[in-house]
């Protein structure tokens, strides 16, 4: 017998003994799962009989406030690829350190974020895809912020100050730190555009 025909009939044993291994095994498994007793159902343990449905997240007196006097935050849209900003006034009246102010901005962008993504999540969005541009400018005094806050308010823009706990450098309760925004460009600098860069 001459090699190649021996090298045939080996693979042709080899595919035989393939397939009936195949078949063989997909028999059995056709068998055990006929056979199979059904699955019993899970026996809750004692701490999912217990469990409490989740609830709504809380919100703090102080967002609840801010929100009430907010107007209406859902008018503003930007358009497409328009920019936007997030503006944060910062007291240099107060002295404060540059550690001290990075906090402070990081309140008040958080505040902004957290206030308008509840009211107008598209225009966050909107600030987030187009580069979620922050500007830190220098403000005078107490007074000056308060009343920033009240024009971009009355601009239906989010505008969120910062009261210090008071645990550091600062007097309990000092307004440090007005963020407004995000929204776009033009609308913020009707309020702040004539305010130097910190």
């Amino acid at each position: 017998m001459s090699y190649c025909r021996r090298v045939i009939i080996a693979l042709s044993h080899a595919v035989v003994a393939g397939a009936a291994l195949g078949l063989g095994y997909y028999l059995g498994s056709r068998l055990s799962t006929q056979n199979a007793a059904p699955a019993a159902a899970p026996i809750p343990s004692s701490e999912s009989k217990n469990k409490e449905p989740p609830k709504e997240p809380e919100v703090d007196s102080e967002e609840e406030d801010e929100a009430l006097a907010d107007g209406d935050l859902s008018t503003i849209k930007a358009g497409f690829m328009q920019p936007c900003k997030l503006v944060l006034v910062v007291r240099a009246d107060l002295k404060m350190t540059t550690g001290k102010i990075a906090a402070q901005c990081g309140h008040a962008t958080l505040a902004c974020y957290k206030g308008l993504s509840r009211t107008n999540p598209a225009l966050v969005q909107h600030w987030e895809r187009t580069g979620q541009a922050k500007i830190a400018l220098r403000g005078s005094s107490e007074d000056e912020l308060l009343e920033l806050e009240a024009v971009a308010k009355s601009l239906n823009l989010c505008a969120r100050s910062i009261l210090d706990a008071g645990r550091t450098q600062i007097a309990a309760g000092s307004r440090t730190v007005l963020g407004i925004g995000p929204a776009p460009i033009d609308l913020i600098n009707q309020v702040t555009g004539h305010l130097k860069l910190l």
